[in-house]
Order: C-alpha cells, then sequence, then structure tokens
C-alpha cells in the first residue's frame, strides 16, 4: 500500500454533518459454539469533531465491542462503520492498520507501556512504525513529555514511575501521531482518585484544545467530565446525554 495520502484508492463516504466515526445499523455477532450472541443490535450513532464522549453501561452492554470497532480492532458483522468518510469494512489489513495508526490514539487501563524502553522510546513507538526521522521523533517526544509535566523523567523506565506518571505516558504515546480520534479504556480504572481526577483533567484539557475522545468509563464521576454520554445495554443505546 502507498499510504493514505493515495486517499482515491480507498472508498468514501459522506455521513452526515461531516462525522468523524459513524456506525450504520451495525451489529456484532460473536460465535459461542453453535449459539451467536449479540454484542451489538443494529446500532446507528455519529460522533462528531471536537466532542468528548463517556461510553457508559453495565458488563455485557457492549460498551467495549463499541470501543473495538471503533478503533479498528475488530468489524462489524453487518451494518457500516465509517471512520473519516472510510468505510473499514472495504480496507484490507494493511490498510485497516495504517488508518489505524495514522488517525487514532489509543490510551487503556493498563498503560501497556514496554517495561525494556524509556518514557522517551514508548512516546516515540508509534513514529517508529511511521517510519519517522528518529531527531523529528526526539522532539516531539520532549515537547509531549513537557507538555504532561515529565520532561524530568524521559530517561526513566516504567518501573520507575507512579502509576499516573505511567498514564499520563500512554497519552504523550497516543498523543505522537496527532490522530484526529483519541480512545480511551478505563483510563482512571488502575488510579487511585486523586492520580484519577488529575487524568481526566489532563483529558479535559485535550478536549479543550479540539481532540475528539471517545471514553469508556463506568464511573459516573469519570462520565462527568465528558460532553456527551452514551449509555449502552443489551447491545443497544439505552439514552444519550448531550446534544448530538
Amino acid at each position: 500500500m502507498t499510504g493514505l495520502a493515495a486517499e482515491q484508492s480507498i472508498t468514501t463516504s459522506q455521513p452526515s454533518r461531516q462525522a468523524v466515526a459513524a456506525f450504520e445499523n451495525v451489529t456484532k455477532v460473536y460465535q459461542m459454539g453453535e449459539v451467536g450472541v449479540h454484542a451489538l443490535a443494529e446500532v446507528s450513532i455519529e460522533f462528531h469533531p471536537g466532542t468528548f464522549w463517556a461510553i457508559m453501561g453495565p458488563s455485557g452492554s457492549g460498551k467495549s465491542t463499541m470501543l473495538n470497532l471503533l478503533g479498528c480492532l475488530d468489524r462489524p458483522t453487518t451494518g457500516r462503520y465509517l471512520l473519516e468518510g472510510h468505510d473499514v469494512d472495504e480496507l484490507d489489513d494493511d490498510e485497516l492498520s495504517e488508518l489505524r495508526l495514522r488517525k487514532l490514539g489509543f490510551v487503556f487501563q493498563s498503560f501497556n507501556l514496554i517495561a525494556q524502553l524509556t518514557v522517551r522510546e514508548n512516546i516515540e513507538l508509534p513514529l517508529t512504525y511511521l517510519g519517522w526521522d528518529p531527531s523529528e521523533g526526539h522532539e516531539l517526544a520532549e515537547n509531549l513529555a513537557e507538555r504532561i509535566g515529565l520532561s524530568d523523567r524521559l530517561d526513566h523506565r516504567p518501573s520507575e514511575l507512579s502509576g499516573g506518571q505511567q498514564q499520563r505516558v500512554a497519552i504523550a504515546r497516543a498523543l505522537i501521531n496527532d490522530p484526529n480520534v483519541l480512545l480511551a479504556d478505563e483510563p482512571t480504572g488502575n488510579l487511585d482518585s486523586a492520580t484519577g481526577d488529575q487524568i481526566m483533567e489532563l483529558l479535559s484539557e485535550l478536549h479543550a484544545q479540539g481532540k475528539t475522545i471517545l471514553m469508556v468509563t463506568h464511573e459516573p464521576e469519570v462520565a462527568k467530565h465528558a460532553s456527551h454520554r452514551l449509555h449502552m445495554r443489551d447491545g443497544l443505546i439505552d439514552q444519550i446525554e448531550g446534544a448530538v
């Protein structure tokens, strides 16, 4: 593949009001032996640029499945998922990987930092896959480390950091490719309440600066930071709070 610069090679569509991500009657079915389990059932929703969504619901409601589909880590069984107008079902695996790498940033509950790498190297990792010049990566990593308050920890390894510092590194890594959408899966789940508040303040700052954030959380206090709240139940959208 020659890259997403060759946009004409990828089928596109235009969801209404320029949604950055959109589900059109999306169903996701997982096979459990001979039984099909509907994790999502004909869900339609649009996420627009600059919004901050909290995706909520009880265990088994479909919120994690929704995040996996939004992150192009899985594909719908039926229906369409459009990411910036790209129908992900029409992309091959290489195209999908590149779209994910260039357009999305991921923040996980367990941080997912590489223990053998320094803070600087962890932050720079996505640029390595994108083939960036190392010197440019160093400068971006330093700028992001300063932005998250860890400029004095660039040569430390994850084991030398607190949980909150590790999550800040994970956020910086998610931002280094300047993604259009930041996906966060229970970003405060492994943190104490005070540290979790600091992480949510950082995400709120990013939202105020125009970043689109789609976050799964089961904590109402965390969800209050979002501009929109999407409640899932039994694979369906149960309620939406905030102007869509």
